[in-house]
């Protein structure tokens, strides 16, 4: 599709149809037709609801048995992430550990750190935060100032993380730190460090933002001892694991599913008697849709064959997010002035929630000089 980059084709398997059945009967059944649900995975949280997908086996799906995974493919666990995006099922509680924290410690933590934390997150038990931006970085993620200064028996972390969804409610945060001072290889110095976040030497503060909320929070360290046995992966190797992390951060159907109940509802309001414009944007959009889908798909395929696309699925971020924040101003401009309550708050949900989609994860310019790097552009 593009020089530089592969979207090899893939398909997801003809079994997987009857699980993503059994998804959509889990899901009628556990959510309330009368709580109007948002397609943003970063927006509902429910302990409870994510012990009742680990009774099901839908976290950790693709972990080794012995460490309490279900040993599917990945494909199947892109069926039923879809199927609880699209739904608008409450999943951040959960989502961090599943998608990202899991999988680092798997290729990077130690056997010690494996058995400690993955059933525990597969059994619904225990939930990850992600500790890599700081206040004063932007997107320059190689700018981080948190430290980690080694003492007898493990380490001493100073500094700020921000914007940490669900901080205040979580167990722990997989934190970039600098345990070496900056050099020319902006790159070298940094390493991974789980920290505590129940710890009494953690200082958390919440963020609102614009629906009210405060999932977001800032985390401070002054002087936080951490024990040798929670740095992640070894020392000075931090750059290379947070990105193997953002490939499985940017290529899922989170990135351009957020705004789906947006055109669910939208598609009922115009289905009777919509206008021949009406209907020529919802296909426009349900065109856009079915690519990046199948852009996705085709990451997820990569995946499962043990690939790391990075530029593929920075590609499908910053398109699909794009998309995401697309949807609620055009389907805004194009609505009936008598629209239900029901679209109306839907729509008005999603308009405070997509400032922040283009954001998470990386920017767009951080994602454009990936995109350039895979095309061999810089």
């Amino acid at each position: 599709m593009f020089q530089g980059m592969t979207f090899e084709p893939g398909s997801l398997p003809e079994g997987t149809e009857a699980l993503r059945q059994e998804v959509r009967a889990f899901l009628a059944s556990e959510l309330d037709p009368d709580v109007l649900p948002n397609s943003d995975f970063n927006a509902g949280v429910s302990a409870e609801f994510s012990r009742k997908l680990a009774e099901h086996g839908w976290i950790g799906m693709t972990w080794p048995k012995k460490y309490g995974g279900g040993e599917r493919s990945f494909l199947e666990r892109y069926v039923v992430t879809e199927e609880l995006i699209a739904a608008g099922a409450p999943v951040g509680t959960h989502w961090i550990a599943d998608r990202q924290s899991g999988p680092l410690l798997l290729k990077f933590g130690s056997e010690e750190q494996r058995q400690l934390f993955l059933p525990k997150i597969v059994s619904g038990e225990l939930f990850f935060s992600i500790g890599m931006s700081e206040p004063d970085s932007g997107s320059d993620l190689a700018s981080i100032r948190t430290t980690a200064t080694k003492t007898d028996g493990g380490w001493l972390l100073n500094g700020s993380k921000i914007w940490t969804s669900f901080a205040h409610t979580n167990h722990y945060m997989v934190t970039l730190v600098r345990t070496q001072p900056p050099s020319e290889n902006r790159h070298a110095g940094m390493s991974q460090i789980v920290v505590d976040l129940k710890d009494e030497n953690v200082e958390i503060t919440g963020i609102k933002n614009l629906s009210g909320e405060s999932d977001f929070n800032q985390v401070f360290f002054d002087d936080l001892f951490v024990p040798d046995n929670m740095l992640l992966g070894e020392e000075g190797n931090g750059w290379e694991q947070v990105m193997s992390e953002l490939g499985y951060e940017r290529s899922g159907p989170e990135r351009f599913l957020s705004a789906f109940r947006v055109l669910v509802e939208f598609t009922r309001e115009i289905e009777e008697n919509g206008t021949d414009e009406q209907l020529a944007l919802l296909g426009r959009l349900s065109a856009h849709l079915v690519t990046l889908r199948r852009m996705s798909i085709s990451v997820a395929t990569m995946l499962e064959s043990g690939k790391l696309p990075l530029s593929e699925a920075a590609l499908i971020k910053d398109v699909g997010t794009t998309f995401e924040q697309l949807v609620p101003e055009v389907v805004r401009q194009a609505a009936n002035p008598n629209a239900s309550k029901r679209f109306i708050d839907t729509l008005n949900e999603c308009i405070l929630h997509a400032p922040s989609f283009t954001l998470r994860g990386g920017t767009r310019e951080i994602l454009k000089g990936v995109i350039a790097r895979g095309l061999g552009l810089r």
